[in-house]
């Protein structure tokens, strides 16, 4: 064995914290964990590469399950500037993400799909693709396109199904649109977890998405009704249902991070950080694209040129633990899982990505005392 030792970290994970821990990797497995002194025997191999983490955190790599781009390329321009953005926000500690499309015209989707299907197949950090667009409320479309918005009509949905090859993970429908309920169960049967967002719909409308399967809150607060004491919406239905899981952007401005606390305290164990980043995530202020729309970034807020509505964000992942742990407040064991055990188990990949423990994928992040990233492990790759 010719692999990696990792030794002397403050591990955190959804299991918990550990000291002095030490794991070794073989190949884009962790073979080997434990604390205290067990890991010289491994550091002894003949062409390991001991990394002495000096007490620092050591977490499992991020899984972002919403992401639009980075580094000053958007994810719907093709597979070179896909990459390019992969590795700006796999600098930033993500090891595994979904791709996600915003609304386009049905053949640009159709090839968006069929681009991240390869993908998958070059780049282990793509775990598949998020449909975000087209099935939105026009009222609560956001930073999407309205030309290009369509009610779920099921032969259009099993056409963009059948464009991913199996690669199509999430997607995100306003269950209030005529077919959404139909269309929502042909997602489910081909094995698409389905998000509630941008949408009108209401607390009733929302539950009933839940009861036929949906399983998946998007951007929690944003594009849909608030909580209101007579009318309680879709995030009082997603914080009532135990199997939902709740999609959150905590960069500090999509949601107030005291708001951001009462979801975690409501919907312990479900709140999944996303980033919802488009291509100024990790990049300078300036004007860009997200699908056809002009985005003007000023401060690192995003928003449709000439408008005031948020377009995505510039959120890293990294900076999104430290948000979590330093405005809302959270402990380490709680900020960690959110950013990798609970995006895991909402896709159903809770047995490989999101532990450090052996078995899992040799994804991990070593951060200094300030949660700032010093290395990340991704796929058995030290970067």
């Amino acid at each position: 064995m010719t692999g990696i030792v990792v030794h002397d970290a403050r591990k955190v994970d959804a299991s918990g914290l550990v000291d002095e821990f030490w794991m070794v990797v073989d190949g884009d497995r962790i073979v080997a964990t434990g604390s205290g002194t067990g890991w010289h025997e491994a550091a002894r191999t003949p062409g390991a590469e001991v990394v002495d983490a000096g007490g620092h955190w050591l977490t499992p790599g991020f899984i972002d399950l919403h992401c639009h781009g980075g580094g000053g390329h958007p994810y719907d321009d093709g597979p070179e500037e896909m990459l390019a953005a992969l590795a700006t926000h796999r600098a930033h500690g993500t090891t595994r993400a979904l791709v996600s499309h915003v609304a386009n015209p049905l053949a640009s989707l159709r090839e968006s799909l069929g681009v991240v299907a390869d993908l998958t197949a070059v780049d282990p950090m793509v775990l598949g693709s998020h449909l975000e667009g087209p099935f939105l409320a026009r009222e609560r479309r956001g930073a999407h396109d309205d030309a290009f918005l369509r009610e779920p009509g099921p032969e259009m949905v099993e056409e963009l199904i059948g464009a991913a090859r199996g690669t199509l993970r999430t997607a995100t429908i306003a269950p209030e649109l005529p077919n959404a309920l139909e269309a929502i169960g042909v997602l489910i049967e081909a094995g698409v977890v389905v998000g509630v967002g941008h949408t009108a719909a209401d607390y009733e409308q929302t539950r009933r998405a839940f009861e036929v399967g949906a399983r998946l809150l998007v951007h929690t607060f944003n594009a849909m009704n608030g909580i209101h004491h007579r009318a309680p919406g879709p995030v009082m239905a997603a914080i009532e249902n135990p199997e939902v899981t709740l999609e959150l952007i905590l960069d500090g401005l999509h949601v107030h991070p005291s708001v951001a606390g009462l979801l975690f305290r409501e919907a312990p164990g479900r709140v999944a950080l996303v980033t919802d980043a488009m291509a100024a995530a990790g990049a300078s202020d300036g004007d860009y694209r997200l699908g056809g729309l002009n985005v003007s970034v000023r401060n690192g807020l995003a928003v449709l040129s000439g408008t005031t509505t948020i377009a995505g964000s510039t959120l890293t992942q990294d900076a999104a633990l430290r948000n979590a742990i330093t405005l809302v407040g959270l402990d380490p064991v709680t900020a960690v899982t959110a950013l990798t055990h609970t995006p895991a188990e909402a896709l159903g990949e809770a047995h490989r990505f999101g532990r450090l423990h052996t078995g899992f994928a040799a994804d991990a992040v070593l951060l200094d005392h300030e949660w700032r990233v010093q290395r990340v492990l991704a796929d058995g790759v030290l970067l």
